[in-house]
């Protein structure tokens, strides 16, 4: 088996394949984990009020069986075949034919092409394995993100964490640099977020944003957060204009933040070093 993995084509297909069931489990994460999180919210504030919350049936990323939330039709197992079952499907749900929406197989499709880039670029080792964390959690944040605008402590947190513990084995930067990528990439943000509201007495950003930031700085250091901020920042203005030009997005209506900051870390992941030499002029 490890003889299999070393070679780059066998890795890359393997982590493919594992990429699209990974996908599967992250649609349910995306859309469960708020609603795991308004659950806590409403029991802890009945707490506040002294009051007893109401008993609630258990929810979690494991129970109860996904559901078709239309006529609750139980999923079975071959539907939940990655890409498979959708296309099989036609896209629409086997009890009452309601249209499944085509972000569920691109999520499936994005994450095992990433899987599989990572398997490549990094090959068989310790790299690899954080990479693909890495973009799993992106994935999820940005789908969190775009859905309530939250970037969940639960995700945001451990991700800082686990960037400092591979730096810690020297993965993707020494620790030093991770550990001031962290604080610098937290503070600077939150620097923007009060001149922001200092000057305007609006909230531009969230403190997820802060958080987010921090944690790809633990995992690529200090040197790597100029090219990260640049890129979320040129990526988010291109999307907001289009938004306001093509679809008619207003200008008070909130864009999120952390699909972009997430997008710029994948891409410092694969070209980050490359691009901060040419663009920042810092050799990593």
């Amino acid at each position: 088996m490890f003889a299999l993995l070393a070679d780059p084509v066998a890795f890359a297909i393997v982590a493919g394949f594992l990429g699209l069931l990974v996908g599967s489990f992250l649609n349910v994460v995306i859309h469960r984990l708020p609603l795991m999180m308004e659950r806590d919210w409403a029991t802890q504030c009945a707490e506040l009020r002294g009051e007893t919350p109401a008993p609630q049936a258990p929810f979690s990323l494991a129970r109860p069986r996904s559901r078709c939330p239309k006529c609750g039709h139980s999923i079975s197992t071959l539907e939940n075949i990655p890409l498979v079952s959708w296309l099989l499907l036609g896209g629409k749900c086997r009890g009452c034919g309601t249209s499944i929406s085509i972000r569920y197989p691109l999520i499936e499709a994005t994450t095992g092409i990433l899987f599989a880039c990572s398997a490549w670029q990094f090959g068989f080792g310790a790299a690899a394995i954080g990479a693909m964390l890495l973009v799993a959690a992106a994935i999820v944040l940005t789908g969190i993100d775009f859905d309530t605008q939250l970037l969940p402590d639960d995700v945001t947190l451990p991700l800082l964490w686990i960037g400092l513990i591979f730096n810690y084995f020297n993965v993707f930067t020494s620790l030093h640099n991770a550990v001031a990528g962290a604080m610098l990439g937290y503070l600077a943000l939150w620097t923007v977020y009060w001149a922001f509201k200092l000057a305007t007495g609006k909230e531009g950003m969230g403190y997820g944003d802060f958080k987010l930031l921090g944690a790809l700085g633990a995992w690529f250091g200090w040197q790597m957060l100029p090219l990260i901020i640049l890129l979320s920042s040129l990526v988010g203005a291109v999307v907001g204009i289009s938004l306001m030009v093509f679809a008619r997005h207003g200008r008070n209506v909130p864009i999120p933040f952390g699909p972009y900051l997430a997008a710029a870390g994948l891409i410092a992941l694969f070209w980050g070093k490359p691009l901060t030499r040419t663009f920042v002029g810092v050799s990593l």
